[in-house]
Protein backbone atom coordinates (compact mmCIF):
# COMPACT_ATOMS: atom_id res chain seq x y z
CA UNK A 1 0.00 0.00 0.00
CA UNK A 2 1.20 3.55 -0.77
CA UNK A 3 0.91 6.59 1.46
CA UNK A 4 -2.25 8.66 1.03
CA UNK A 5 -2.57 12.12 2.60
CA UNK A 6 -5.74 14.16 2.99
CA UNK A 7 -4.98 17.29 0.97
CA UNK A 8 -6.99 20.21 2.36
CA UNK A 9 -6.60 22.02 -0.95
CA UNK A 10 -8.31 19.25 -2.93
CA UNK A 11 -10.50 18.05 0.00
CA UNK A 12 -9.67 14.40 -0.74
CA UNK A 13 -7.05 11.82 0.17
CA UNK A 14 -4.35 11.77 -2.48
CA UNK A 15 -1.45 9.47 -3.23
CA UNK A 16 1.66 11.13 -1.84
CA UNK A 17 4.21 11.88 -4.52
CA UNK A 18 6.89 14.41 -3.57
CA UNK A 19 8.42 16.72 -6.14
CA UNK A 20 11.66 14.75 -5.89
CA UNK A 21 11.45 10.98 -5.51
CA UNK A 22 13.55 10.60 -2.34
CA UNK A 23 13.18 14.01 -0.68
CA UNK A 24 10.31 15.68 1.17
CA UNK A 25 10.30 19.45 1.71
CA UNK A 26 8.02 20.17 4.64
CA UNK A 27 7.06 23.43 6.37
CA UNK A 28 4.88 23.86 9.46
CA UNK A 29 3.75 27.15 10.97
CA UNK A 30 5.60 27.50 14.25
CA UNK A 31 4.63 29.28 17.47
CA UNK A 32 4.23 32.98 18.08
CA UNK A 33 6.52 33.21 21.11
CA UNK A 34 4.70 35.66 23.36
CA UNK A 35 3.62 33.19 26.06
CA UNK A 36 4.01 29.57 27.19
CA UNK A 37 2.95 26.79 24.79
CA UNK A 38 -0.30 25.02 25.69
CA UNK A 39 -1.86 21.63 24.97
CA UNK A 40 -3.21 22.91 21.66
CA UNK A 41 0.37 23.49 20.54
CA UNK A 42 1.27 20.01 21.78
CA UNK A 43 -1.38 18.46 19.52
CA UNK A 44 -0.14 20.44 16.53
CA UNK A 45 3.54 19.61 16.84
CA UNK A 46 3.03 15.98 17.90
CA UNK A 47 0.90 15.61 14.75
CA UNK A 48 3.63 16.83 12.44
CA UNK A 49 6.33 15.04 14.41
CA UNK A 50 4.53 11.81 13.46
CA UNK A 51 4.47 12.88 9.81
CA UNK A 52 8.22 13.51 9.83
CA UNK A 53 8.99 10.28 11.70
CA UNK A 54 6.88 8.14 9.40
CA UNK A 55 8.23 9.68 6.20
CA UNK A 56 11.75 8.97 7.44
CA UNK A 57 10.68 5.44 8.36
CA UNK A 58 9.61 5.03 4.71
CA UNK A 59 13.10 6.07 3.62
CA UNK A 60 12.56 9.69 2.60
CA UNK A 61 15.06 12.40 3.33
CA UNK A 62 12.83 14.97 5.08
CA UNK A 63 13.93 18.59 5.27
CA UNK A 64 11.68 20.00 7.98
CA UNK A 65 11.36 23.77 8.53
CA UNK A 66 9.28 25.27 11.33
CA UNK A 67 9.41 29.01 11.88
CA UNK A 68 9.45 31.12 15.02
CA UNK A 69 7.12 34.11 14.78
CA UNK A 70 8.68 36.98 16.68
CA UNK A 71 7.13 39.92 14.83
CA UNK A 72 4.08 40.74 12.74
CA UNK A 73 1.40 38.42 14.19
CA UNK A 74 -1.35 40.93 14.89
CA UNK A 75 -4.36 40.69 17.15
CA UNK A 76 -7.79 41.63 15.77
CA UNK A 77 -7.16 45.07 17.32
CA UNK A 78 -4.07 45.49 15.11
CA UNK A 79 -1.67 45.19 18.05
CA UNK A 80 1.40 42.96 17.63
CA UNK A 81 1.25 39.95 19.98
CA UNK A 82 4.93 40.26 20.83
CA UNK A 83 4.52 43.92 21.73
CA UNK A 84 1.55 43.16 23.98
CA UNK A 85 3.51 40.40 25.70
CA UNK A 86 6.50 42.69 26.20
CA UNK A 87 4.32 45.35 27.82
CA UNK A 88 2.62 42.71 29.96
CA UNK A 89 5.94 41.54 31.39
CA UNK A 90 7.72 44.91 31.20
CA UNK A 91 10.63 43.56 29.16
CA UNK A 92 12.20 44.26 25.78
CA UNK A 93 10.40 42.43 22.94
CA UNK A 94 13.46 40.35 22.07
CA UNK A 95 13.89 39.39 25.72
CA UNK A 96 10.33 38.12 25.67
CA UNK A 97 11.00 36.23 22.43
CA UNK A 98 14.10 34.50 23.85
CA UNK A 99 12.27 33.54 27.06
CA UNK A 100 9.34 31.90 25.31
CA UNK A 101 11.36 30.38 22.49
CA UNK A 102 13.34 28.48 25.13
CA UNK A 103 10.11 27.52 26.91
CA UNK A 104 8.65 26.25 23.64
CA UNK A 105 11.58 23.99 22.81
CA UNK A 106 11.81 22.71 26.39
CA UNK A 107 8.12 21.73 26.24
CA UNK A 108 8.49 20.05 22.85
CA UNK A 109 11.62 18.18 23.98
CA UNK A 110 9.72 16.88 27.00
CA UNK A 111 7.01 15.50 24.69
CA UNK A 112 9.66 13.69 22.62
CA UNK A 113 9.05 15.88 19.57
CA UNK A 114 11.98 15.89 17.17
CA UNK A 115 13.42 19.33 16.56
CA UNK A 116 13.01 20.83 13.07
CA UNK A 117 16.03 20.86 10.78
CA UNK A 118 15.72 24.65 10.53
CA UNK A 119 13.88 27.04 12.88
CA UNK A 120 14.10 30.47 11.20
CA UNK A 121 12.99 33.62 13.03
CA UNK A 122 10.78 36.10 11.19
CA UNK A 123 12.72 39.10 12.54
CA UNK A 124 15.94 37.70 11.06
CA UNK A 125 14.41 37.59 7.55
CA UNK A 126 13.02 41.11 7.17
CA UNK A 127 15.27 42.00 4.17
CA UNK A 128 13.90 39.00 2.24
CA UNK A 129 10.35 39.98 3.17
CA UNK A 130 10.90 43.53 1.90
CA UNK A 131 12.29 42.08 -1.34
CA UNK A 132 9.18 39.93 -1.85
CA UNK A 133 6.86 42.87 -1.16
CA UNK A 134 8.73 44.92 -3.77
CA UNK A 135 8.27 42.09 -6.28
CA UNK A 136 4.52 41.95 -5.61
CA UNK A 137 4.20 45.73 -6.09
CA UNK A 138 6.15 45.54 -9.34
CA UNK A 139 3.86 42.76 -10.58
CA UNK A 140 0.75 44.79 -9.85
CA UNK A 141 -0.42 42.52 -7.03
CA UNK A 142 0.14 44.98 -4.17
CA UNK A 143 -0.16 48.71 -3.50
CA UNK A 144 1.30 51.17 -0.99
CA UNK A 145 -0.78 53.62 1.07
CA UNK A 146 0.71 55.97 3.67
CA UNK A 147 3.72 53.74 4.36
CA UNK A 148 1.76 50.46 4.51
CA UNK A 149 1.55 47.88 1.70
CA UNK A 150 -1.47 45.65 1.00
CA UNK A 151 -2.05 42.68 -1.27
CA UNK A 152 -4.81 43.40 -3.78
CA UNK A 153 -7.11 40.36 -3.68
CA UNK A 154 -9.00 41.58 -6.73
CA UNK A 155 -5.84 40.81 -8.72
CA UNK A 156 -5.89 37.18 -7.55
CA UNK A 157 -9.07 35.39 -8.72
CA UNK A 158 -8.09 32.16 -6.92
CA UNK A 159 -8.21 33.84 -3.51
CA UNK A 160 -10.35 31.51 -1.36
CA UNK A 161 -9.27 28.31 -3.11
CA UNK A 162 -8.08 26.69 0.14
CA UNK A 163 -10.75 27.86 2.58
CA UNK A 164 -13.66 27.83 0.12
CA UNK A 165 -14.51 31.45 0.94
CA UNK A 166 -15.79 33.87 -1.67
CA UNK A 167 -13.96 37.16 -1.31
CA UNK A 168 -16.99 39.02 -2.69
CA UNK A 169 -19.06 37.84 0.28
CA UNK A 170 -16.76 39.53 2.77
CA UNK A 171 -17.92 42.83 4.18
CA UNK A 172 -16.12 45.35 6.34
CA UNK A 173 -16.82 45.00 10.05
CA UNK A 174 -16.99 42.05 12.41
CA UNK A 175 -13.88 39.91 11.67
CA UNK A 176 -12.80 42.06 8.71
CA UNK A 177 -11.07 45.29 9.69
CA UNK A 178 -12.67 48.57 8.65
CA UNK A 179 -9.62 50.20 7.11
CA UNK A 180 -10.05 53.17 4.75
CA UNK A 181 -6.57 52.52 3.33
CA UNK A 182 -7.67 49.25 1.72
CA UNK A 183 -9.24 48.98 -1.71
CA UNK A 184 -11.18 45.91 -0.54
CA UNK A 185 -11.91 44.79 3.06
CA UNK A 186 -10.17 41.45 2.39
CA UNK A 187 -6.91 43.02 1.21
CA UNK A 188 -4.22 41.98 3.67
CA UNK A 189 -1.13 43.72 4.98
CA UNK A 190 2.27 42.81 3.56
CA UNK A 191 4.01 45.66 5.36
CA UNK A 192 2.74 47.94 8.14
CA UNK A 193 3.79 51.47 8.88
CA UNK A 194 5.16 51.70 12.43
CA UNK A 195 4.17 54.33 14.94
CA UNK A 196 7.20 56.19 16.35
CA UNK A 197 6.92 54.37 19.72
CA UNK A 198 6.74 50.92 18.12
CA UNK A 199 9.95 49.17 19.21
CA UNK A 200 10.03 46.62 16.39
CA UNK A 201 10.54 48.49 13.13
CA UNK A 202 12.89 48.47 10.16
CA UNK A 203 13.80 50.75 7.27
CA UNK A 204 12.01 50.00 4.02
CA UNK A 205 11.29 51.70 0.67
CA UNK A 206 7.97 52.79 2.23
CA UNK A 207 9.42 54.19 5.46
CA UNK A 208 9.89 52.70 8.91
CA UNK A 209 7.68 49.69 9.53
CA UNK A 210 7.43 45.95 10.07
CA UNK A 211 6.25 42.95 8.03
CA UNK A 212 2.78 41.43 8.14
CA UNK A 213 2.25 37.94 9.56
CA UNK A 214 1.50 36.11 6.31
CA UNK A 215 4.52 37.29 4.32
CA UNK A 216 7.02 35.80 6.77
CA UNK A 217 5.93 32.19 6.22
CA UNK A 218 6.06 32.51 2.44
CA UNK A 219 9.54 34.01 2.56
CA UNK A 220 11.06 31.61 5.08
CA UNK A 221 9.53 28.46 3.60
CA UNK A 222 10.65 29.28 0.07
CA UNK A 223 14.10 30.43 1.14
CA UNK A 224 14.91 27.05 2.70
CA UNK A 225 12.70 24.68 0.70
CA UNK A 226 12.29 26.22 -2.76
CA UNK A 227 9.33 27.78 -4.54
CA UNK A 228 7.18 24.63 -4.34
CA UNK A 229 6.84 22.76 -1.04
CA UNK A 230 5.76 19.14 -0.74
CA UNK A 231 3.87 19.54 2.55
CA UNK A 232 2.70 22.62 4.44
CA UNK A 233 1.08 21.98 7.81
CA UNK A 234 -0.81 23.90 10.45
CA UNK A 235 -4.05 24.10 12.37
CA UNK A 236 -7.48 24.27 10.72
CA UNK A 237 -7.88 27.74 12.21
CA UNK A 238 -4.97 28.88 10.02
CA UNK A 239 -6.61 27.92 6.73
CA UNK A 240 -8.10 31.39 6.61
CA UNK A 241 -6.70 33.93 6.45
CA UNK A 242 -3.11 32.86 7.04
CA UNK A 243 -2.65 29.98 4.62
CA UNK A 244 -4.99 31.50 2.05
CA UNK A 245 -2.84 34.61 2.03
CA UNK A 246 0.35 32.55 1.78
CA UNK A 247 -0.92 30.88 -1.38
CA UNK A 248 -1.93 34.16 -3.02
CA UNK A 249 1.26 36.10 -2.34
CA UNK A 250 3.61 33.17 -3.00
CA UNK A 251 2.10 32.13 -6.33
CA UNK A 252 1.70 35.76 -7.42
CA UNK A 253 5.41 36.29 -6.76
CA UNK A 254 6.72 33.08 -8.35
CA UNK A 255 4.14 32.01 -10.91
CA UNK A 256 4.34 28.37 -9.78
CA UNK A 257 2.26 26.24 -7.36
CA UNK A 258 3.23 26.97 -3.76
CA UNK A 259 2.29 23.71 -1.96
CA UNK A 260 1.49 20.21 -3.23
CA UNK A 261 -0.18 18.88 -0.05
CA UNK A 262 -1.82 21.04 2.60
CA UNK A 263 -2.28 19.27 5.95
CA UNK A 264 -4.46 20.70 8.73
CA UNK A 265 -5.04 19.22 12.17
CA UNK A 266 -8.19 19.78 14.19
CA UNK A 267 -8.30 21.58 17.49
CA UNK A 268 -8.12 20.70 21.19
CA UNK A 269 -11.38 21.35 23.03
CA UNK A 270 -12.21 21.99 26.66
CA UNK A 271 -15.82 21.14 27.44
CA UNK A 272 -16.47 21.18 23.67
CA UNK A 273 -15.02 24.71 23.30
CA UNK A 274 -11.75 25.39 21.48
CA UNK A 275 -8.76 25.73 23.81
CA UNK A 276 -7.18 29.14 23.30
CA UNK A 277 -5.36 31.87 25.16
CA UNK A 278 -7.99 34.44 24.16
CA UNK A 279 -10.71 32.42 25.91
CA UNK A 280 -8.54 31.73 28.95
CA UNK A 281 -9.42 28.02 28.94
CA UNK A 282 -5.95 26.76 28.11
CA UNK A 283 -3.56 24.52 30.03
CA UNK A 284 0.13 25.06 29.37
CA UNK A 285 2.32 22.09 28.59
CA UNK A 286 4.38 22.88 31.71
CA UNK A 287 1.25 22.80 33.89
CA UNK A 288 0.12 19.52 32.35
CA UNK A 289 3.55 17.96 32.90
CA UNK A 290 3.28 18.68 36.63
CA UNK A 291 0.24 16.38 36.74
CA UNK A 292 0.94 13.81 34.02
CA UNK A 293 3.94 12.00 32.53
CA UNK A 294 4.90 13.39 29.13
CA UNK A 295 4.26 10.10 27.35
CA UNK A 296 0.72 9.96 28.70
CA UNK A 297 0.03 13.34 27.05
CA UNK A 298 1.59 12.19 23.80
CA UNK A 299 -0.41 8.95 23.86
CA UNK A 300 -3.58 10.95 24.54
CA UNK A 301 -2.99 13.02 21.40
CA UNK A 302 -2.24 10.00 19.21
CA UNK A 303 -5.36 8.11 20.29
CA UNK A 304 -7.37 10.46 18.08
CA UNK A 305 -6.85 11.02 14.36
CA UNK A 306 -5.16 14.34 13.71
CA UNK A 307 -8.09 15.66 11.64
CA UNK A 308 -10.55 15.04 14.49
CA UNK A 309 -11.06 17.32 17.51
CA UNK A 310 -10.10 16.02 20.94
CA UNK A 311 -11.53 17.04 24.31
CA UNK A 312 -8.89 17.65 26.97
CA UNK A 313 -9.29 16.97 30.69
CA UNK A 314 -7.16 15.53 33.46
CA UNK A 315 -9.38 12.45 33.69
CA UNK A 316 -8.97 11.73 29.98
CA UNK A 317 -5.18 11.99 30.29
CA UNK A 318 -5.26 9.62 33.26
CA UNK A 319 -7.29 7.13 31.26
CA UNK A 320 -4.86 7.42 28.36
CA UNK A 321 -2.02 6.83 30.79
CA UNK A 322 -3.47 3.47 31.80
CA UNK A 323 -3.56 2.39 28.17
CA UNK A 324 -0.06 3.66 27.59
CA UNK A 325 1.22 1.73 30.58
CA UNK A 326 -0.03 -1.53 29.08
CA UNK A 327 1.80 -0.70 25.86
CA UNK A 328 4.99 0.15 27.77
CA UNK A 329 4.83 -2.96 29.95
CA UNK A 330 5.18 -5.24 26.93
CA UNK A 331 8.27 -3.37 25.83
CA UNK A 332 9.74 -3.54 29.32
CA UNK A 333 9.08 -7.26 29.52
CA UNK A 334 10.68 -7.91 26.13
CA UNK A 335 13.67 -5.79 27.01
CA UNK A 336 14.19 -7.61 30.30
CA UNK A 337 13.88 -11.08 28.74
CA UNK A 338 15.90 -10.34 25.59
CA UNK A 339 18.70 -8.53 27.37
CA UNK A 340 21.57 -7.79 24.99
CA UNK A 341 20.64 -10.58 22.59
CA UNK A 342 20.55 -9.74 18.87
CA UNK A 343 17.73 -10.62 16.48
CA UNK A 344 19.88 -12.60 14.05
CA UNK A 345 18.85 -16.25 13.95
CA UNK A 346 15.20 -15.81 14.96
CA UNK A 347 13.05 -18.65 13.54
CA UNK A 348 10.91 -18.07 10.46
CA UNK A 349 7.55 -18.19 12.29
CA UNK A 350 8.59 -15.27 14.51
CA UNK A 351 10.00 -13.41 11.52
CA UNK A 352 6.71 -13.85 9.70
CA UNK A 353 4.80 -12.59 12.75
CA UNK A 354 6.94 -9.44 12.75
CA UNK A 355 6.64 -8.90 8.98
CA UNK A 356 2.87 -9.25 9.24
CA UNK A 357 2.49 -6.77 12.07
CA UNK A 358 4.77 -4.20 10.40
CA UNK A 359 2.66 -4.53 7.25
CA UNK A 360 -0.57 -4.03 9.21
CA UNK A 361 0.94 -1.06 11.04
CA UNK A 362 2.07 0.57 7.79
CA UNK A 363 -1.34 0.00 6.21
CA UNK A 364 -2.86 2.18 8.93
CA UNK A 365 -0.15 4.83 8.79
CA UNK A 366 -0.41 4.91 4.99
CA UNK A 367 -4.07 5.85 5.41
CA UNK A 368 -3.43 9.52 6.23
CA UNK A 369 -1.37 8.77 9.35
CA UNK A 370 -4.13 6.91 11.18
CA UNK A 371 -2.42 6.70 14.58
CA UNK A 372 -5.46 5.36 16.54
CA UNK A 373 -5.61 2.30 14.28
CA UNK A 374 -1.83 1.98 14.26
CA UNK A 375 -1.88 1.87 18.07
CA UNK A 376 -4.58 -0.83 17.90
CA UNK A 377 -2.20 -2.89 15.74
CA UNK A 378 0.50 -2.54 18.41
CA UNK A 379 -1.88 -3.67 21.16
CA UNK A 380 -2.81 -6.71 19.07
CA UNK A 381 0.90 -7.41 18.63
CA UNK A 382 1.30 -7.13 22.39
CA UNK A 383 -1.29 -9.87 22.88
CA UNK A 384 0.54 -12.07 20.38
CA UNK A 385 3.80 -11.50 22.23
CA UNK A 386 2.27 -12.38 25.59
CA UNK A 387 0.80 -15.56 24.12
CA UNK A 388 4.14 -16.49 22.56
CA UNK A 389 6.00 -15.97 25.85
CA UNK A 390 3.36 -17.82 27.88
CA UNK A 391 3.13 -20.81 25.56
CA UNK A 392 6.86 -21.15 24.91
CA UNK A 393 8.62 -23.37 27.42
CA UNK A 394 11.79 -21.38 26.92
CA UNK A 395 11.47 -18.46 24.45
CA UNK A 396 14.34 -18.23 21.99
CA UNK A 397 16.50 -15.17 22.96
CA UNK A 398 16.92 -14.13 19.31
CA UNK A 399 13.13 -14.29 18.87
CA UNK A 400 12.62 -12.05 21.89
CA UNK A 401 15.20 -9.64 20.49
CA UNK A 402 13.43 -9.50 17.11
CA UNK A 403 10.04 -8.97 18.78
CA UNK A 404 11.52 -6.16 20.87
CA UNK A 405 13.17 -4.60 17.81
CA UNK A 406 9.90 -4.70 15.86
CA UNK A 407 7.93 -3.28 18.78
CA UNK A 408 10.42 -0.43 19.15
CA UNK A 409 10.32 0.36 15.43
CA UNK A 410 6.57 0.97 15.56
CA UNK A 411 5.89 2.34 19.05
CA UNK A 412 9.25 4.07 19.47
CA UNK A 413 10.78 5.16 16.17
CA UNK A 414 7.51 6.07 14.40
CA UNK A 415 5.09 7.01 17.19
CA UNK A 416 7.76 8.29 19.60
CA UNK A 417 6.08 6.58 22.55
CA UNK A 418 9.00 4.67 24.06
CA UNK A 419 11.81 5.91 26.26
CA UNK A 420 15.35 5.86 24.96
CA UNK A 421 16.30 3.52 27.79
CA UNK A 422 13.96 1.27 29.72
CA UNK A 423 15.31 2.59 33.01
CA UNK A 424 13.90 6.03 32.17
CA UNK A 425 10.33 4.75 32.66
CA UNK A 426 10.88 2.23 35.45
CA UNK A 427 9.95 3.34 38.94
CA UNK A 428 13.04 3.54 41.17
CA UNK A 429 13.73 0.36 43.18
CA UNK A 430 14.11 2.12 46.55
CA UNK A 431 10.67 3.69 46.05
CA UNK A 432 9.13 0.29 45.27
CA UNK A 433 10.87 -1.42 48.18
CA UNK A 434 9.49 1.24 50.53
CA UNK A 435 5.94 0.68 49.28
CA UNK A 436 6.33 -3.09 49.61
CA UNK A 437 7.43 -2.64 53.24
CA UNK A 438 4.46 -0.34 53.90
CA UNK A 439 2.16 -3.00 52.40
CA UNK A 440 3.71 -5.62 54.70
CA UNK A 441 2.81 -3.50 57.72
CA UNK A 442 -0.70 -2.82 56.41
CA UNK A 443 -1.29 -6.50 55.76
CA UNK A 444 -0.12 -7.38 59.27
CA UNK A 445 -2.70 -4.88 60.54
CA UNK A 446 -5.32 -6.45 58.21
CA UNK A 447 -5.77 -3.13 56.38
CA UNK A 448 -6.62 -4.95 53.16
CA UNK A 449 -8.23 -1.99 51.37
CA UNK A 450 -5.16 0.26 51.51
CA UNK A 451 -2.84 -2.67 50.88
CA UNK A 452 -4.75 -3.58 47.73
CA UNK A 453 -4.78 0.03 46.59
CA UNK A 454 -0.98 0.21 46.75
CA UNK A 455 -0.72 -3.08 44.85
CA UNK A 456 -3.09 -1.86 42.14
CA UNK A 457 -1.31 1.46 41.69
CA UNK A 458 2.03 -0.31 41.45
CA UNK A 459 0.50 -2.48 38.73
CA UNK A 460 -0.40 0.67 36.79
CA UNK A 461 3.30 1.61 36.92
CA UNK A 462 4.28 -1.77 35.51
CA UNK A 463 5.24 -3.37 38.80
CA UNK A 464 3.77 -6.80 39.56
CA UNK A 465 3.33 -7.75 43.24
CA UNK A 466 2.74 -11.37 44.28
CA UNK A 467 1.73 -12.18 47.84
CA UNK A 468 2.31 -15.50 49.56
CA UNK A 469 2.50 -16.84 53.11
CA UNK A 470 6.24 -16.13 52.96
CA UNK A 471 5.75 -12.44 52.15
CA UNK A 472 5.53 -10.33 48.98
CA UNK A 473 7.67 -10.42 45.87
CA UNK A 474 7.71 -7.86 43.07
CA UNK A 475 9.10 -7.51 39.57
CA UNK A 476 8.85 -5.30 36.47
CA UNK A 477 6.21 -7.32 34.71
CA UNK A 478 3.06 -7.19 32.66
Amino acid sequence: MSLYIYNSLKRIKQLFEPLEADTVRMYVCGPTVYDYPHIGHAKSYITFDIVVRYLRHLGYRVKYVQNITDVGHLLDSGEDRIMRGARREKVDPMELVERYTRAYFEAMDALNILRPDISPHAAAHVPEQIEMVEKLIAGGYAYEVNGSVYFDVSRWPKYGILSGRDVNDQQAGARVDVNPEKKHPADFALWKKADPEHLMQWNSPWGRGYPGWHIECSVMSMKYLGQTLDIHGGGMENQFPHHECEIAQSEAATGVPFVRYWMHHNMVLVDSVKMSKSLGNFTTVAEALKKHPAMHIRFFVLQTHYRSPVDFSDSVIQSAGQGYQRLLNTYMLLGRLAGSEIAEGAPEDVREMCRSVISAFQDQMDDDFNTPNAIAVIFDFSRQINKYITESEKPEPSSLALLCETYKKMAGDVLGLLPGRLEEERPAKPFIELLIEIRRVLRSEKNWALSDRIRDQLAELGVSVKDSKNGSEWDYQM
